[in-house]
């Protein structure tokens, strides 16, 4: 197989919440800003908050650049807008298969107390009696080499499961995708992790977005965010596998945030004082872009957000530059 070429990619990432009644305070830790490794760049990002905060940046336990702001006044609604300038990766050159004892070079190369978060049960991506039933009635098992077992286990998935929009919420345990057959990109993911690990493969998650171009098997919608799973192999490194699309993670990934499941990689997550019943509206646009591109701060002329002032976000400390 070959890699694509490095691609550059403009995303801009809306969550709005609205709320039944005034909030009396609201807390949020967004993982919005795309990672600066495994070759990805990023030239630019802004965060706009709705009403006005003050957003405080960490990394996290995974490496993942976090923010963190509240607000300590009522308000009707929380709008977060990101916006990001990212040159993405190519997809790796991989062998047609690996070496015949490729298991055991795993099963040595892999180190329990370095790589536990990664091969341990996690809360989304963990064994149950209704995986075991589906590996057995799909035959769903490692075959001579990881990767080609990686490689296939992941069209399976493609193949046995329907992508539909709504069938599952964010919070919807394995089950609910291998009983109905249905569901979205992190159920498709969190079985694959969970299948992988109990192979012996580390195995994370991983949340961003694609640029959909029409290729053979992309089944995610636009105007959403998107997430997929990456799996350690001997002198390969840390592979994408995108079981949704079928397809390697490739120049079309935006790679935002990793962690064992979604409780680890969420966009976003906190918490809200009062409020009563509260919506959620998520709107997300990629565009390929160019050298000539103006910069994301300037491209106000179709903003989500209109009354809120973007903050521009430089990379965070020991990232690759």
């Amino acid at each position: 197989m070959s890699g694509d070429t490095p691609r550059r990619f403009l995303v801009e990432h809306l969550s709005d919440f609205r709320y039944q009644e005034p909030a009396q305070g609201s807390l949020m830790v967004l993982r919005l800003h795309p990672r600066e490794d495994g070759g990805q760049q990023v030239a630019a990002f802004t965060l706009q908050i709705d009403p006005a905060a003050a957003p405080i940046s960490f990394e996290d336990c995974f490496g993942n650049a976090c923010h963190l702001f509240n607000i300590h006044r009522a308000h009707e609604h929380t709008a977060v807008r990101s916006q990001a300038d990212v040159e993405t990766a190519p997809a790796p050159d991989l062998p047609d298969r690996m070496e015949k004892d490729a298991w055991g070079a795993l099963a040595e190369a892999v180190l329990p107390l370095r790589h536990w978060e990664f091969l341990a049960p996690s809360r989304f991506a963990r064994p149950s009696p209704a995986l075991a039933d589906f590996t057995e009635a799909k035959g769903l098992r490692r075959g001579d080499d990881p990767l080609s077992s990686l490689l296939e286990l992941g069209r399976a998935l493609h193949d046995a499961f329907r992508y539909e929009p709504g069938s599952t919420a964010v919070d919807s345990p394995i089950e609910r995708i291998l009983e109905t057959g249905s569901g979205v990109c992190q159920d498709y993911t969190h079985v694959m992790i969970a299948i992988a690990r109990s192979w012996g493969i580390p195995s994370r998650y991983v949340s961003g977005y694609i640029h959909r171009e029409g290729a053979p098997g992309e089944q995610t919608p636009e105007g959403a965010s998107h997430a997929w799973a990456e799996f350690l192999l001997p002198d390969l490194g840390w592979l994408g596998i995108d079981p949704t699309n079928d397809t390697l993670a490739d120049h079309r990934h935006v790679r935002v945030a990793l962690g064992r499941d979604y409780a680890d990689a969420a966009p976003t997550r906190g918490a809200v004082f009062g409020g009563g019943e509260s919506r959620l509206d998520v709107r997300v646009r990629v565009e390929e872009g160019s050298e000539s591109e103006p910069a994301i701060a300037s491209r106000a002329e179709r903003p989500f957000i209109s009354d809120a002032t973007p903050t521009p976000v430089g990379p965070r400390p020991g990232a690759d530059q």
